[in-house]
């Protein structure tokens, strides 16, 4: 069962995979949706991005999250002639996910943030791998936007706290950021719709 999972999500079943079409209409309902309720929830919204980097229990969700997704990565994936240190690469995620529960409290929200938009980005590009379609390209994008921005908040966390600091210091800043995120959430969900 785990492993038709891991083989739609990732392309790697004969009869393919997660389609272009469900994988946009989902990602644009997510940009829309999200970005719209902090257009109609902005003191809540802001308060909570403030208040997110140094949330512990946040961290410790998202982290979760993270460990789970990658022990279920590493069982099903096919790891070449590494294939016999499967178990021990399962076991130092697993001690890896306990140390920093411990040991790593300082923006711990923030790195297991970043880690979960490395994961995300995986299935959405192997939707779009391939594909024919131009508009396709919106999704990639948006996939490595996030691999970046992961990157960045796993290696420098505090670059969210300061983010979140200028983007909320002025409104036309909040603005144009919660209403870029429609926008784009639009448009893919309209090629999605006409194109995928």
């Amino acid at each position: 069962m785990f492993r038709d999972l891991y083989d739609y999500l990732y392309h790697l079943a004969p009869t393919g995979g997660i389609p272009l079409k469900g994988t946009g209409i989902v990602v644009a309902l997510a940009l829309i949706l999200s970005h719209g309720w902090a257009l109609n929830n902005t003191a809540k919204t802001q308060a909570f991005l403030k208040a997110f980097p140094r949330t512990y229990s946040w961290g410790v969700i998202l982290l979760t999250i993270d460990f789970v997704w990658s022990e279920f990565a590493l069982v099903n994936m096919d790891m070449g002639e590494f294939f016999n240190m499967r178990d021990k690469f399962m076991m130092i995620v697993a001690g890896g996910y306990i140390a920093v529960l411990i040991y790593v409290k300082e923006f711990l929200a923030v790195r297991a943030l970043g880690t979960l938009l490395l994961l995300v980005a995986g299935p959405v590009l192997s939707a779009a791998f391939l594909q024919p379609q131009t508009s396709r390209l919106l999704l990639p994008i948006l996939a490595y936007v996030w691999i970046i921005v992961g990157m960045f908040f796993i290696g420098m966390p505090f670059l969210m706290r300061d983010w979140v600091n200028t983007l909320i210091s002025k409104p036309q800043r909040w603005n144009l950021a919660v209403y870029s995120g429609i926008a784009y959430g639009i448009v893919l969900l309209a090629a999605a719709i006409l194109f995928y």
